[in-house]
């Protein structure tokens, strides 16, 4: 940004940035992407920019998402229901929060939130045009200091995912 840039001037550039990336990546779209336009890619990019740092597994988290949204099953996405919570978010993501109906809540509502949770990076948009396919409806962080995650084609595989990261962040709190 050029010495004596304002806020709005850096906003704008970021706000022109931004549009010509998600145009490039809708550009480059999977042909049977279950979004119907570059807003809800916009919207999807965001979802993955918050469940992941790994940059090795954002197209594969866009896929869970593609196959849940063709599937017509929830997202159920904790940094939705975090976004919608708002400030008033404590760190803590609670039962009670994920069963509280709002229009982030992606436990209690099907399809896309309204609106992005998050600024994504072109990595994202393009994780969440062209994603990774592979037939998985579930993810779950492996509880490694790596921020993996362990995905799972079935709800019985995926429950023994959630046990082993149970299992694990126990026996972490154990050795604190």
């Amino acid at each position: 940004f050029g010495k004596g840039a304002t806020d709005l001037d850096v906003l704008r550039q970021a706000r022109e940035r931004m549009k010509r990336e998600l145009a490039r990546a809708w550009d480059a779209r999977d042909e049977h992407l279950p979004l119907d336009d570059a807003y809800q890619a916009l919207v999807l990019a965001s979802i993955v920019e918050k469940e992941t740092a790994l940059p090795s597994e954002r197209a594969r988290i866009a896929g869970v998402f593609s196959e849940r949204l063709r599937a017509g099953m929830r997202l159920q996405t904790d940094p939705t229901v975090i976004y919608g919570l708002g400030p008033g978010f404590d760190g803590n993501l609670r039962r009670s929060d994920l069963e509280r109906d709002g229009p982030y809540n992606t436990y209690t509502r099907a399809g896309l939130p309204p609106t992005p949770i998050a600024l994504p990076g072109a990595e994202s948009l393009l994780a969440a045009v062209r994603p990774d396919e592979r037939g998985e409806l579930y993810f779950v962080a492996t509880g490694e200091a790596d921020g993996s995650h362990t995905f799972s084609r079935t709800l019985a595989e995926h429950n023994r995912a959630v046990a082993q990261y149970v299992k694990r962040y126990r026996q972490r709190q154990k050795e604190r």
